[in-house]
């Protein structure tokens, strides 16, 4: 008897050693090779440079705005690289949108490895270079997607915008994981918090939320909690029926354009 328990708090023990070990290649899932934006089918877009603060030279593609449109700095989910969002970039370039899909570090090319502290720096990096491109605060929409809109809530607590949108965003990354690991006390073990829950409330920008009725993979529960927590103006736009990575083929972009238009005063 002694020996089975033993063997179980060995690999008890051995399983959070693991999970440990590999969170953020559990986390951070980049593809590293660079994306080809002549391959893209992006018309009218150029790859453009930032250097972060920790002296990072990273890659972003940007397209400006019809006169007068606002411009989206996107940030993008944990998986792939900026090519990847190529479909929802040219959907909001044919309404005469502004998009820069911002690259982060250890994604499609670029130096370096993602950490929560190290995509902070890329989306201040970021925010900085769209200034230099000619968007003011009040034409700039911060877009923030899966995991992005972890990074995207952070960088709103100092970049004056004229919008925040979240897509699918999630309470904090220790809730994840909480979650998912039941079995394991991994909230102390999580390096990675993402708190956007806690974060998005000192956000004074209006903030727009969209989530799939049907996520399997961050809850429409996340995305509630996130909009309880913000502070007006807010809007929360569940699109029924969608799921995590088909919003917008289920109706998000009219929602989305009417929010950034006119963003709601408080």
């Amino acid at each position: 008897m002694l020996s089975v328990i033993g063997t179980a708090i060995f690999l008890y023990g051995l399983m959070l050693l693991a999970l440990f070990t590999f969170q953020r290649r559990i986390l951070f899932v980049p593809s590293r090779s660079r994306p080809d934006l002549s391959a893209s089918g992006l018309e009218g877009f150029r790859v453009v440079e930032t250097r972060t603060e920790d002296g990072l030279v990273l890659e972003g593609w940007w397209h400006p705005p019809a006169d007068g449109k606002p411009s989206f700095l996107y940030f993008q989910g944990n998986g792939g690289h900026i090519g990847m969002r190529a479909d929802k970039a040219a959907m909001l370039v044919d309404l005469g949108f502004g998009v820069l899909l911002a690259g982060y570090r250890g994604y499609g090319g670029n130096p370096g490895s993602p950490t929560e502290a190290g995509l902070a720096l890329d989306a201040q990096a970021w925010a900085a270079r769209v200034t230099d491109l000619g968007v003011a605060p009040d034409s700039l929409v911060l877009y923030g997607e899966s995991l992005g809109s972890g990074v995207v809530t952070r960088l709103a607590l100092g970049q004056p915008a004229r919008a925040v949108v979240l897509e699918a965003p999630y309470t904090a990354i220790s809730d994840i994981a909480a979650a998912r690991y039941w079995f394991l006390p991994v909230r102390a073990l999580v390096l990675d918090r993402f708190d956007t829950r806690a974060i998005i409330a000192e956000v004074s920008a209006p903030v727009l939320i969209v989530h799939g009725s049907e996520d399997r993979l961050i809850s429409l529960s996340h995305g509630e909690a996130v909009f309880a927590a913000a502070k007006a103006p807010k809007r929360l736009e569940v699109i029924d029926g969608a799921g995590h990575t088909d919003l917008f083929q289920k109706g998000a972009v009219p929602r989305i354009t009417e929010f950034v238009l006119t963003p709601p005063r408080a």
